[in-house]
């Protein structure tokens, strides 16, 4: 059996809802092409993705732990496949578009520096008179100009809806700056789940690295709610937790919440009464949500994470020497701009040295940054 591309716009008339985004309705690329045969607009737009270079860079990129640290914990990678799983099983319980949403998951973090979010302080600290830095503009700089795959355009020429969900993603870390994109416009259906399946992901997933490394034990959870209704839900108890159980735990604490997002977010769509996109971007407010009790449980649990995980005198000593490592390359490229890689130098004509340097060092990996830190400042290390 074979599927032609407006067979396949077809089935997505008939199973989405009708405030979910349809790709034959997509508002198109900045640049016009003929479309697949037999692939609808979002599938292309989640492989020309798939393919580029920064998303495989995404392997060797810190998520909490350094990528060096082991092999076991979260990189940015997994956590962007995580993220994506998370996105799709929403996006099918709510009848939301599965294509769009792994296209705007794979894409949301392409613009990570080096190191994290200690990377990405740390450029907006270098680049605070020069434009600035953060990683959502760098994620659309990636997909629209800095990925060169194609003769005709710049970028990878997605189309507008996987732009605007990859502008208009948020948490509580990131606010979202959508000029170009209808910033009077929430994000559609497929953006708003693709933020909180991030956020989900990383929550629960930092958690569980948390726990593998050590530096949280089961006993520093007690009286966190949702801890403790997850391991009453499994029947477990006791100071010492092997991986199993760990696995257990992780695995239920994902399912209860995208069980309570979706259930939530189901009413939420019905009592709202929207019967399109544009009326779903309208409402005041994210129609995506948990319900109450698992929002406060949550945020009970974000704030154990950030004072005894993204606190912990471990992961700040790494955070102060990662923010050493991109102060020390970006100060010594700028100095002298002749260090740089002559593909570099020749793209700061076009962009401006400080944009250039900012767009070689977020581009970096963690074990890039580190070797080349080596090479400029350890003098017994061969440039």
């Amino acid at each position: 059996m074979y599927f032609s591309r407006e067979q396949l716009e077809v089935i997505e008339d008939q199973s989405l809802a009708p405030y979910a985004c349809h790709s034959r309705s997509s508002k198109g690329r900045a640049y016009p092409e003929d479309e697949p045969e037999y692939r609808t607009a979002f599938q292309r737009d989640r492989d020309r993705i798939l393919h580029t270079t920064a998303f495989r860079r995404l392997e060797y990129k810190t998520q909490v732990f350094f990528n060096y640290e082991g092999d076991y914990y979260r990189t940015r990678l997994t956590h962007t496949l995580e993220v994506a799983q998370i996105g799709r099983t929403i996006a099918r319980a709510l009848g939301a578009n599965e294509d769009l949403i792994e296209a705007i998951c794979l894409a949301h973090d392409l613009g990570h520096s080096a190191f994290g979010h200690s990377g990405e302080v740390a450029l907006a600290r270098l680049m605070k008179d020069y434009g600035g830095f953060d990683h959502n503009k760098q994620s659309l700089r990636i997909i629209t100009i800095l990925e060169r795959r194609y003769p005709d355009f710049p970028g990878l020429n997605l189309t507008w809806e996987v732009r605007e969900g990859v502008v208009k993603h948020e948490s509580e870390y990131d606010i979202a700056d959508a000029r170009d994109y209808n910033p009077e416009l929430r994000g559609h259906l497929e953006a708003q789940i693709a933020n909180v399946a991030d956020e989900l992901a990383y929550t629960a997933h930092d958690l569980d690295d948390g726990l593998r490394s050590g530096m949280l034990t089961p006993d520093m959870l007690d009286g966190v709610t949702l801890w403790e209704i997850l391991m009453d839900s499994v029947g477990v108890r006791g100071q010492k937790m092997d991986d199993l159980t760990r696995h257990r735990l992780i695995r239920r604490l994902i399912g209860m919440e995208v069980s309570d997002l979706v259930h939530t977010t189901h009413q939420r769509l019905r009592d709202s009464n929207v019967k399109s996109v544009e009326e779903l971007q309208r409402l005041p407010y994210n129609v995506i949500s948990f319900s109450e009790d698992m929002h406060r449980r949550n945020r009970q649990l974000k704030d154990f994470l950030y004072a005894k995980l993204y606190r912990h005198h471990r992961v700040v000593r790494m955070q102060v020497k990662a923010e050493r490592i991109i102060s020390d390359l970006f100060t010594a490229y700028r100095s002298e701009p002749s260090i740089l890689p002559l593909h570099v130098q020749a793209q700061a004509e076009e962009y401006g040295l400080e944009r250039t340097i900012c767009d070689y060092i977020a581009g970096m990996t963690d074990r890039f940054a580190v070797e080349e830190h080596q090479k400029l400042f350890d003098p017994v290390v061969r440039p």
